[in-house]
């Protein structure tokens, strides 16, 4: 079963009808509507997108809106198609799930104004933070990518490196940290190298992106690329010298372990 459908009352809803039906009905009730042609003309656009919600644009059909491809091709759906070539009453079942006021009802991203996304970003950040204490790593995840998904959204509307790009790139980079860190709590170790990588683009000496693109190499074995890392975060911070060379060292054991295996395996092929 699809997820229901949200209608938010006075955006101007192509199908304002809907609006005037469900205001007139009470939480939980299933109600049969019949409504005149003249009502439901947008009907069948309305309905096509809501059929290729979520559908990759390779999968939508014929998503040209120009009048000549409308006359000669229509919309994708021969049904929806005979209802624009030959309008007629429609009847609707409305199933009312669930009623939101306007300062309960959460936002989807692309709703949002500037306004509301910057309100939101630091507040997305700190619930981020709370599930990060929680040890609720994917849940915190999220949280820190839909603030990052805003911020890049916003940087976009801004001349790369002009102040206003440059004071929410610094908005971005702490919560990137912060993402990047569940990653690797969550063993996504090539997620945490190209995040950790994009903020090292901007601040060169971070010492918590070298560090935790450094763990993330030795995950995946990059020994040249986890020894850089490490050794340029200890440098940066002598604090971390004591664990740097712990990690280099367990690290260096789990090599020698490692070649120590396949030449078994290899010594195992050749005698077979």
């Amino acid at each position: 079963m699809g997820k229901p459908m949200e209608l938010v009352l006075g955006k101007k809803f192509k199908l304002e009808i809907w609006e005037v039906i469900v205001q007139k009905m009470a939480l939980n009730e299933v109600a049969r509507f019949r409504v005149n042609k003249s009502l439901v003309t947008a009907y069948p656009f309305v309905s096509k997108t809501l059929r290729e919600v979520g559908k990759p644009a390779s999968e939508k059909r014929n998503h040209h809106c120009c009048g000549v491809t409308l006359q000669n091709e229509g919309i994708g759906y021969d049904d929806l198609n005979d209802l624009i070539t030959n309008p007629q009453d429609l009847e609707f079942t409305i199933e009312l799930l669930e009623v939101v006021s306007p300062n309960e009802y959460e936002k989807e991203t692309w709703q949002m104004t500037e306004e509301e996304k910057l309100k939101s970003i630091p507040k997305l950040r700190e619930k981020g933070n709370s599930l990060f204490k929680k040890k609720d790593y994917q849940a915190a995840s999220d949280s820190y990518a839909t603030a990052i998904g805003m911020l890049e959204q916003l940087m976009l509307m801004e001349k790369p490196n002009d102040e206003d790009w440059l004071a929410l790139n610094e908005m971005k980079i702490p919560i990137l940290l912060n993402y990047a860190q569940c990653k690797l709590l969550n063993k996504e170790y090539y997620d945490v190298i190209e995040h950790c990588t994009t903020v090292l683009k901007s601040d060169p000496g971070n010492v918590k992106a070298l560090y935790r693109r450094g763990k993330a190499h030795i995950a995946v074995w990059n020994e040249v690329e986890a020894t850089r890392d490490l050794k340029r975060a200890a440098e940066l911070d002598p604090s971390l010298n004591t664990v740097v060379e712990k990690e280099l060292h367990s690290f260096a054991v789990a090599i020698k372990e490692k070649e120590q295996v396949e030449k078994k395996k290899l010594a195992q092929m050749f005698n077979k």
